[in-house]
């Protein structure tokens, strides 16, 4: 290190204004970005009278002041290890700045990332939902900062998995949203997330727009230009898991959608054997698996990864699945001689030898899940260190959170395409229990809180309990984080649940309540307690009208007065905020002006329908969807018109 004492000028000679510097040490993209990151808030935070500058370094001079360096921690302390491969998975920051001077550093350079949006937050900023409208920031007239931090991320993986119905420009602004609030990760779906974008340019659900084309070509393009966004960000990028079981035969997964497809004969004996028949599993490529005790049928799969991974070594993770939907597995006489988790270890088994073969060190992601919650009898993973194990307990409740211990419920014997899952939290985890006694590998969680349990919490409060119960137990369940399968506008009313989530997955000893209160405060303002009472009453009080079996009618009735009474007294409120002239507290308020509306309409729909008028409720509700419909552009960016309806209506017109 160079101690000497250096003169350095405190005004730009070009504009006379004092200038407060910003140094990049090191040429990683990622730290580059952060670095630049830096200066574009702080520049915004002190304002016009003080220019922010940046400049690149080749090495790190302590004793310079008014000034703010940025790089990975082995540039400033030259004596340690270059980073290993734990280190680019997990995630330490140190931020020692004192009176304006000093370093931010992460253990790699992702975490230079996140050691610059966490001493943003420290000096006042905030981001309660992506796009500029969710930036809340200080103003300060000295940058005169002083924070002392060194954390280390309390989960490995916490990630965000795309779904729902998105345009470019939302996932674009989630991805740039994630890392501010401590994700790490991003996960996309299939090879292109065609059906994802294909949704909202089509605009299904909504026949108030006019539908776009959009091609297999377009959305190729978009999966590139977000990789693009998250290697900028040095984020870990999961991709495809669906697909492996159609891709392979040259019949595309592209959707859940049924077709009518073509099964070329060389392949045909390939197709898993179900009711003494070969053939798409009810027209859904994704969903139908394979003949899996042929060894033409694992090859064909072992290089299809291995051609994948070769033209796309971008990838961190890779996720191998199996088939979606469920009791569709092969029932002839070799494949009934093991459990599909038997071949399907298999499969993984011959993955990992062929990528070893090639040099390829990429993560490979098995799951857990329906069929395959049952665990193998006899077959185990060769090399552990090449797999992560994903718990997807997709049948769970969302009434109530994780235990706190593991507990001990015997497993439900397998009954080959003749399976119940369980609903139950112990119920899943008996199975999760069962895998762990297996496999000691790096694991985490795989959860759909906001994906459609969500919607039956207009308020957010309670999903957003769960959410946190749940992480603050992940580690006594051996579970090292969670990647979120869900809708990407998921901040109508309010961005708290996706918010809570990314903080607790960073830091796991924060209360529920202070991030709630903090939130709250941020998106709201002064009043923003007032909203955050007003949305838990909201939350309360549309428990027993999404809870009916388990409600009286004389208290679902009563809840739905007390729910229009709470919006009529609180309107007013609304109203007033939404005039603010902060922008992002203004437009906080805006969305709940539609929202109040929406759960206005949404009581009486569940009302009526608990008086048993099925003609009255589904008038209801067809007046509710024509306002949504007619009103989507002014929510698009936080709600998810086409993923509410598809989970709503089956649910309202239902008996």
């Amino acid at each position: 290190m160079n101690h000497k004492e250096v003169d350095i000028p405190n005004t730009d000679k070009k504009t006379s204004l004092p200038f407060f510097r910003v140094y990049q040490l090191g040429s990683e993209k990622t730290v580059e970005f952060a670095a630049d990151e830096l200066k574009k808030y702080l520049q915004r935070i002190l304002g016009k009278d003080t220019s922010v500058v940046l400049e690149k370094k080749e090495s790190f001079n302590q004793l310079e002041k008014e000034a703010i360096w940025v790089g990975t921690s082995e540039k400033f302390y030259p004596g340690l290890c270059s980073e290993t491969e734990e280190q680019k998975l997990d995630d330490a920051i140190a931020i020692e700045i004192k009176s304006g001077s000093g370093v931010i550093t992460g253990i790699n350079p992702r975490s230079v990332l996140l050691g610059v949006y966490r001493f943003l937050t420290e000096i006042g900023c905030r981001w309660v939902r992506p796009g500029i409208d969710g930036e809340i920031l200080p103003s300060r007239e000295s940058p005169d900062f002083t924070v002392q931090i060194k954390e280390k991320a309390a989960y490995r993986h916490r990630g965000i998995c795309i779904e729902g119905a998105v345009s470019l420009e939302n996932v674009r602004q989630i991805i740039d949203w994630a890392p501010k609030v401590g994700f790490n990760a991003y996960f996309i779906q299939f090879r292109e997330a065609y059906t994802f974008f294909e949704r909202w340019h089509t605009h299904r659900h909504n026949p108030f727009k006019q539908p776009e084309p959009f091609s297999l070509d377009t959305a190729r393009e978009y999966t590139r230009e977000l990789e693009k966004e998250i290697k900028k960000r040095g984020l870990l990028y999961h991709a495809v898991g669906h697909g492996w079981t159609c891709e392979p035969l040259g019949i595309p997964g592209l959707s859940w959608e049924p077709g009518d497809y073509h099964v070329s004969p060389e392949y045909a004996g390939y197709l898993a054997k179900v009711d003494g028949k070969r053939t798409i599993w009810e027209g859904i490529p994704l969903n139908t698996n394979l003949c899996y005790s042929q060894p033409e049928v694992r090859k064909l799969i072992v290089n299809e990864v291995v051609t994948y991974l070769q033209k796309h070594p971008e990838v961190d993770f890779l996720h191998l699945w199996l088939a979606d939907g469920s009791n569709n597995n092969c029932e002839c006489d070799d494949c009934q001689r093991a459990l599909p988790s038997d071949f399907y270890l298999q499969i993984l088994n011959e993955v990992d030898e062929a990528l070893n073969k090639q040099g390829l060190t990429n993560k490979i992601v098995f799951l857990i899940y329906v069929d395959l919650l049952w665990p193998p009898k006899e077959t185990r993973l060769k090399n552990e260190d090449r797999f992560v194990m994903m718990f997807a307990p997709i049948t769970r409740t969302y009434q109530c959170p994780y235990p706190s211990t593991m507990p001990s419920l015997p497993l439900v014997p397998y009954n080959r395409n003749h399976l119940q899952f369980p609903t139950t939290v112990e119920g899943n985890l008996a199975f999760l229990r069962e895998w762990q006694k297996i496999f000691s590998g790096d694991s985490f969680a795989f959860e759909y809180y906001l994906m459609w349990a969500h919607y039956a919490d207009p308020g957010d409060y309670k999903i957003a309990w769960l959410i946190s119960e749940d992480i603050k137990n992940l580690k006594n369940l051996g579970l090292n984080g969670l990647i979120s399968c869900q809708v990407q506008r998921a901040f109508f009313p309010t961005g708290l649940p996706l918010y809570l989530m990314g903080k607790l997955l960073w830091n796991d000893n924060l209360s529920f309540e202070e991030i709630v209160e903090d939130y709250f405060r941020s998106a709201f303002g002064p009043e923003g307690k007032k909203c955050y009472e007003y949305l838990k009453n909201l939350s309360q009080l549309f428990t027993p009208l999404f809870q009916e079996e388990n409600s009286k009618k004389e208290e679902i009735y009563e809840c739905g007065e007390k729910i229009e009474k709470l919006i009529k007294e609180f309107r007013p409120i609304i109203e007033k905020n939404a005039q603010r002239d902060c922008i992002s507290e203004a437009q906080s308020w805006r969305y709940l002006e539609y929202h109040a509306e929406i759960c206005s309409q949404l009581a009486k729909i569940l009302v009526e329908k608990q008086k048993g008028d099925k003609e009255k409720s589904r008038e209801w509700w067809e007046k509710l969807k024509t306002f949504l419909q007619k009103n989507e552009d002014q929510m698009q960016p936080v709600f998810d018109l086409f993923e509410y309806i598809e989970t709503m209506e089956g649910r309202i017109l239902s008996k």
